[in-house]
């Protein structure tokens, strides 16, 4: 010890010297350590990479040549389902009634049987012969998905209804007469539950059926339904899992034939029953009340208290009528508006838009007399339009397009038509704006013939082209119900045709056709309203043969 001490003493840099060559050795064996480390490490990441990635390469693999992608359904362009004796339904539904992502169709008809790809008849179900039967055919070739005997005869058909009988799918909800209603599973054709109600003749069913919030309390929405008989409206709600009534009849007192109109005010809800001469305003919260004998809270309702302050709670009577100096009215329609649905009034000499915030008139039109429920459309982008079809003499209509906000004319055209015609159809396109359909028989001024009947002509617009109309077909048949519709998402735009007896007459033929737009674009015949420039007939049937469409959701 003393002899270490004695050197560094003598040698004191020597010894440091020593001292920090031992560590250096040290750090040196320690970073050899950690980076051998890091090494394996190293290794570790490089293998897992590697394995990862050859994993994803079999799973792509996998799914792109092993496991087959689903078939998507080849849509026929067109086709066609007879029925040799049979009475048509004025009544088209579109859903997709078997989930294969492609629009069917759901109609009516009277017959003792139904079609040969279904042995029923109307014995199956207890039912008299002839009776009603209520079919589903595939959008995509036209096959019967399903039929069943449905009601005695039908006054309404209305389908999409969610959670009738606790179904997971949509169903169909049939008015028959005498008054019973059938609730029908939308997959297969099947009876969930049927009720009826014996109110005796003279009665209509006001269309369409409202859907309510669950009322009776079981978890599943229910059903509120109007009839009239003379000066009265009664109204019952039924559940939708069941069919039971919930409470009892309600009754309204009118002043003639009522019609009825539901608006929703962004926390209220409100019926809206017209007669020629007089307007009635109902809350949901108050009709629900009324039927179950006790004051029923509803979620999310809060009244309008300007509604409520020109609604005369002893008659139920809307002041908006002698406010404005309206009567005589033929339609009342709901028009949707920025933050709520505004109503659109129509009578024999003028239509007119009502705000339904602060009940003040955004505008008039002079219109004549209305041929067909206002129709909603695009003819600016994402700017509503009204289609009003109005006669303006004998066997002659015009067609205008409103806008929504101003009242402006955006577009008219004349036509002969005959008694009967189908009213006007619209579908969306990509440009958001709507392609219309509409039927008549145009003629061009001053070559006008009144000396034959009308023909019934089908035609295409679109405000691209507002000089040009295509002819798309000429149908000599009677035809009961006329739709349009995507039959796809944002593709597939078709029309559907259902033609036969009218209701009432002896029993024919039936017909029901779906058929593609394009098919009818591409062979169509092009009508100037005005020549344009440099417009060629092919490019314009090109252009809209190429016109995409797009669905609002």
């Amino acid at each position: 010890m003393d002899n270490k001490d004695s050197e560094a003493e003598i040698h004191p840099l020597k010894t440091e010297d020593v001292k920090a060559q031992e560590n250096h050795e040290h750090f040196v064996e320690r970073r050899i350590v950690k980076s051998s480390g890091l090494s394996r490490l190293s290794r570790w990441r490089t293998a897992a990479f590697f394995i990862s990635l050859f994993l994803c390469l079999v799973i792509v693999f996998a799914f792109s040549f092993i496991i087959p992608c689903p078939e998507r359904p080849v849509s026929e362009r067109t086709w066609f389902q007879y029925y040799n004796s049979a009475v048509p339904y004025p009544f088209l539904g579109i859903e997709d009634v078997n989930a294969d992502k492609v629009q069917d169709v759901l109609f009516a008809f009277k017959s003792s049987n139904g079609s040969s790809s279904f042995n029923v008849s109307c014995l199956d179900e207890g039912l008299p012969s002839p009776c009603a039967f209520i079919a589903a055919v595939s959008g995509t070739n036209g096959s019967v998905l399903w039929e069943s005997p449905a009601a005695q005869d039908v006054q309404w058909l209305q389908c999409g209804i969610q959670q009738l009988g606790m179904a997971a799918a949509p169903g169909c909800l049939v008015v028959e007469r005498p008054l019973s209603l059938t609730a029908l599973d939308l997959r297969t054709g099947e009876v969930l539950w049927r009720q009826s109600h014996d109110f005796g003749a003279n009665y209509t069913v006001l269309t369409p059926l409202s859907v309510i919030p669950d009322v009776d309390e079981d978890g599943v929405q229910d059903l509120i339904i109007f009839i009239t008989k003379g000066a009265q409206v009664k109204f019952f709600i039924h559940s939708g899992k069941t069919g039971q009534q919930v409470g009892s009849t309600g009754s309204l007192s009118v002043d003639g034939n009522a019609r009825y109109v539901r608006l929703h005010l962004r926390s209220s809800s409100y019926f809206l029953f017209y007669t020629e001469k007089s307007l009635y305003a109902y809350s949901l919260k108050d009709l629900c009340s009324a039927a179950v004998g006790r004051e029923v809270k509803l979620s999310d309702f809060q009244p309008d208290s300007l509604w409520e302050k020109h609604i005369d709670h002893a008659t139920h009577r809307f002041e908006l009528l002698s406010l404005l100096s309206f009567g005589d009215i033929h339609y009342l329609a709901k028009v949707p508006g920025h933050s709520r649905d505004n109503i659109l009034v129509v009578n024999s000499e003028m239509a007119t838009l009502i705000n339904t915030k602060d009940l003040h008139v955004m505008w008039t039109l002079n219109v004549s007399r209305l041929l067909s429920e206002p129709l909603l459309g695009y003819y600016k982008p994402d700017d509503h339009g009204i289609i009003l079809e109005s006669e303006i003499g004998p066997n002659r209509k015009k067609i205008m397009i409103v806008e929504s906000e101003s009242g402006a004319v955006q577009w008219e055209l004349k036509l002969n038509s005959r008694a009967g015609s189908p009213g006007p159809a619209t579908l969306p396109t990509a440009d958001h704006r709507s392609a219309f359909l509409m039927w008549g028989d145009y003629q061009e001024p001053g070559n006008e013939t009144t000396h034959r009947a009308p023909l019934q002509k089908l035609y295409l617009f679109h405000p691209s082209y507002t000089h040009v109309l295509l002819e798309l077909r000429n149908s000599t048949d009677q035809i009961i119900a006329f739709t349009a519709a995507l039959f796809e998402r944002s593709r597939h735009a078709c029309y559907v045709l259902l033609r036969g007896p009218q209701p009432g007459e002896e029993p024919g033929p039936v017909s029901l056709m779906k058929r593609k737009l394009k098919e009818d674009v591409s062979v169509s015949r092009v009508i100037w309203l005005h020549h344009m420039a440099g417009d060629e007939e092919q490019h314009i049937r090109d252009r809209l043969y190429r016109m995409r469409f797009q669905s609002r959701d």
